[in-house]
């Protein structure tokens, strides 16, 4: 069996084109190119004054849990917020499955989460004044 190989190893034009776009530097667009592009984005509702400056915003679900295990663990997160997906073989799938469909139980880590940011900023207010 012989199977000659008249393939060249030349990169195709995608990533010829891939390589081009990652050497150049990236401009995000700015809200008025955006608004231009999709019309109906006007009519969305700004955040306010109050809402950007609340410590949960922009941060995702996911992104709390990950930041409260690294922090606290596990075991201290189902002696603080008394939930099964905390206390028997907890994993990041099923914690976030069961927080995303119970209102009470975000709630819950959302708090935990907000005392963590107090204790951090405490923490490092502290250690300046320490220093």
């Amino acid at each position: 069996m012989d199977i000659k190989n008249n393939h060249k190893n030349k990169p195709t034009d995608k990533q010829e084109q891939s390589d081009k776009i990652s050497h150049t530097a990236f401009k995000p667009k700015t809200n008025e190119e955006l608004n231009k592009e999709d019309p109906s984005r006007q009519n969305r509702r700004q955040a306010t004054e109050k809402e950007l400056n609340h410590p949960l915003h922009g941060v995702k679900l996911a992104q709390i849990l990950e930041r409260l295990v690294t922090y606290y663990g596990w075991k201290y997160l189902a002696d603080r917020v008394n939930i099964r997906c905390f206390i028997y073989n907890p994993t990041m799938k099923s914690s976030l499955g069961f927080l995303r469909k119970t209102q009470w139980a975000r709630e819950h880590v959302e708090d935990v989460y907000m005392d963590m940011l107090e204790e951090d900023e405490y923490n490092s207010f502290m250690e300046k004044k320490t220093n």
